[in-house]
């Protein structure tokens, strides 16, 4: 099966120097497909930070590489940067900051940018991005895995987190789900985790699969937890539909990720 590897939260400039080995043995015993990074890949945005990122990314070797901005990849304290070329540094080391899909055997992929450099941290997803997903969601072939990746969450699973949620997050949730998506993944919050969102839309319910991920390398783990990644492994047609969505973290006592969680679909 092949699988897609979700990267988030890595804040290079305070990467673990073993997590990051770790991590790289894992991919290479993995083989991911695709990659796709989930935002703040930096710290502070500062060239040296994105160029780690991206030796990273290119030691990891996926065949497709998927990557949206965090707020940690705008500039904080170099505001004439801030002010007039905010996207800069992300640029300069992946391309410019759009919304994307990608489309495999068995797979449907959107990324959108939900941040705004004229916010601090807080994320938004606009209608026009809404809009754009859900008919890129009904454009997905049968059999296709559909799934959706912001930085900011649309959904969380404690009442104190709620402070992070995407601002238009309740429309997004509702469009998404009527338009078929499958899984919704997102950053920010480091709070690793897998979770089925029942969501209301036009008098039906319908259950979506989230993925919070944690943060791949970074030493701002949350309390309580780990570093953490997940893998998507899905199957392409004619193959019947199946996937698993499972949970890596890292052992520092063996030094390695270990797989802490599977989840079916």
């Amino acid at each position: 099966m092949p699988l897609v590897m979700l990267l988030s939260d890595p804040h290079f400039g305070t990467e673990r120097p073993e997590v990051l080995r770790a991590l790289l043995a894992l991919a290479a015993r993995e083989r991911p497909e695709v990659l796709v990074w989930c935002g703040d890949l930096t710290q502070r945005a500062r060239r040296v930070q994105f160029d780690a990122a991206r030796h990273a990314s290119e030691q990891i070797g996926a065949h497709h590489t998927v990557c949206v901005p965090g707020n940690h990849d705008i500039p904080l304290f170099n505001v004439l940067a801030r002010m007039f070329d905010p996207y800069g540094g992300y640029r300069r080391a992946f391309g410019p900051p759009e919304d994307v899909r990608l489309t495999r055997p068995g797979l449907s992929l959107i990324a959108l940018n939900t941040t705004r450099p004229w916010r601090h941290k807080h994320g938004e997803v606009s209608r026009a991005q809404i809009a754009r997903a859900a008919r890129w969601l009904r454009r997905a072939a049968p059999g296709q895995l559909r799934l959706v990746v912001t930085h900011q969450p649309v959904w969380v699973a404690h009442a104190r987190d709620q402070r992070d949620l995407l601002r238009g997050h309740a429309a997004a949730l509702r469009a998404w789900a009527a338009a078929g998506a499958d899984v919704l993944v997102s950053g920010h919050i480091h709070l690793p985790g897998v979770a089925t969102v029942p969501v209301s839309f036009t008098g039906r319910v319908r259950p979506l699969w989230y993925v919070q991920s944690g943060t791949a390398v970074s030493s701002r783990v949350r309390r309580g937890t780990r570093n953490a990644v997940h893998l998507i492994h899905y199957t392409v047609p004619p193959a019947p539909p199946a996937v698993l969505i499972e949970q890596w973290e890292f052992d520092p006592a063996q030094m390695a990720f270990h797989l802490a969680h599977a989840q079916p679909l």
